[in-house]
């Protein structure tokens, strides 16, 4: 019987040493998944590439976390396969964590529970201890489940190990979940933008600063090496998975910090293309848990909501593509002017987000709106962060703000309606959108969600994505189509 040596050679990469061609063609076919948007890209149209994605080289090199697949093909092939394991030895020995853990800590002026203890609710605490059990994992937590607290617990946890790290996928977030760090009394700093902090025992920071300070290493012109900042360093986690392109997940966990030894990932939604949920996991962990927001929301944890479907009759024809399509939909004036019209109306009735596409769109609504508030990346992350301050008070406030700045991570419980412009066909993008919103305040249980869609080619087939994906959450909706020509 031939032997293959599978070395594992820290705690993401391994590699099949010892296989033949035919072997190791078959594991590396086993680990590769076609990209959905390979047609529209000129590699593949002219055959220079057939349009997959490989988590496993020619070479036999691949992950930890696809073993489970590639392993009993290498048996089937006969051979017999001997561990090399190169990684450090650690023993980690968590206590799991109850509910009363921070009780003697308070909430902080402005948090929805202001005044009172920090009690974990049952959820959080099976989470965590969910973690403790599985120093690698992944679990799918749905938003406005509280993931900064259990993230801030889980870095309390460690620290009798050595130093944690937490990556988020915004400016705001760094924000956001420094202030809750803060707040149960954790040694924490960010690395971001102009504030760089590198001797904390826990460091809040984003994808970007991260890829930044690992570039000017290589070209020893960091003012801080990242080898440096790593050292101690145990514990890395992921926070919002999703949202790291899966070529950055990849390079960061399998690269600089490919020996930390606890790998912990949160994400509200795991992609539903086996190729990215694979490209969240292959340097994590498996998932091992599941929170959906039906379960909150039945736990009266989250608001209901219904989600009012709002087909504007539009009528044009003619157009070449999906970008020509849109750009219309988008920037038309007659279709701007009544769209204002309805969300004004449905400010009269409490706090409204409007999430949009494009910038274009939203200087039209400023304009048209000068009392409404647009937030844009160019807006400093203290700006963001006043405007959303003011919805704990004000009753009738409309923001207009990007998906890309918006739709993820931001804690606003008072939003009493959310608009979604055209939204698109992507699960990841129309579920964390909604859940800007869901979450409860002191007088809010309910809210109402505007989808404006179109019905133009393009809009309509998007459309029937997004009613899937309201039928897998449980979500109710109603379809209303719009004259207003």
């Amino acid at each position: 019987m031939p032997k293959c040596v599978l070395e594992i050679r820290d705690e993401v990469n391994v590699k099949f040493a010892g296989l033949d061609p035919a072997t190791r063609r078959k594991i590396s076919d086993a680990a590769k998944y076609f990209l959905p948007y390979a047609y529209h890209m000129p590699a593949y149209k002219l055959g220079r590439w057939d349009g997959c994605v490989r988590y496993c080289d020619i070479g036999g090199r691949t992950y930890m976390n696809l073993l489970d697949r590639l392993l009993p093909i290498v048996q089937d092939c006969g051979y017999s396969v001997e561990v090399d394991d190169q990684r450090s030895k650690w023993q980690f020995a968590f206590e799991p964590i109850n509910e009363l853990r921070y009780e003697n800590t308070m909430w902080p002026k402005g948090h929805p529970a202001e005044g009172s203890p920090v009690i974990l609710r049952d959820y959080q605490v099976e989470v965590i201890n969910n973690f403790l059990k599985n120093p690698q994992s992944l679990q799918q937590v749905a938003t406005g489940a509280g993931k900064t607290l259990i993230t801030a617990a889980l870095s309390d946890m460690c620290e009798p190990y050595g130093r944690s790290i937490v990556i988020v996928p915004n400016k705001d977030l760094v924000v956001q979940t420094e202030r809750d760090y803060k707040n149960l009394g954790l040694d924490v700093g960010v690395l971001f933008g102009d504030r760089k902090q590198y001797d904390k025992t826990h460091t809040i920071c984003t994808w970007q600063s991260l890829a930044v300070l690992e570039k000017k290493s290589k070209k020893f012109e960091a003012d801080f090496p990242i080898d440096q900042f790593l050292d101690g360093v145990v514990c890395i986690m992921v926070d919002e998975v999703h949202k790291a392109k899966a070529d950055v997940l990849q390079k960061l966990l399998g690269g600089v910090f490919a020996n930390v030894p606890i790998r912990w990932g949160l994400t509200g939604t795991i992609p539903q293309d086996e190729h990215e949920a694979v490209g969240c996991t292959c340097c994590l962990g498996p998932v091992t848990g599941s929170l959906s927001s039906k379960e909150l929301q039945d736990r009266g944890v989250l608001a209901d909501l219904d989600i009012n479907i709002f087909q504007m009759q539009d009528g044009v024809q003619g157009f070449t593509g999906y970008a020509q399509e849109l750009k219309w939909l988008v920037t038309d004036p007659k279709r701007i002017d009544h769209l204002s019209s309805i969300i004004n109306g449905l400010a009269d009735n409490g706090n409204t987000l409007v999430l949009i596409d494009r910038l274009a769109t939203g200087e039209m609504f400023k304009e048209r709106n000068p009392e409404w508030a647009f937030i844009s990346g160019a807006m400093k992350v203290k700006d963001r962060q006043e405007e959303y301050a003011e919805v704990s008070d004000m009753d009738n406030k409309v923001i207009v703000a990007t998906y890309g700045v918006a739709a993820v991570g931001i804690n606003i419980p008072r939003i009493f309606n959310l608009v979604m412009v055209e939204p698109g066909k992507s699960f990841v993008r129309v579920i964390q959108s909604i859940g800007r919103g869901i979450r409860k305040a002191e007088d809010k249980d309910y809210l109402q969600v505007i989808d404006v869609t179109s019905n133009l080619k393009y809009s309509k087939r998007h459309l029937t994505k997004r009613k899937a994906f309201y039928k897998e959450q449980s979500f109710k909706f109603q379809v209303t189509k719009v004259e207003y020509k």
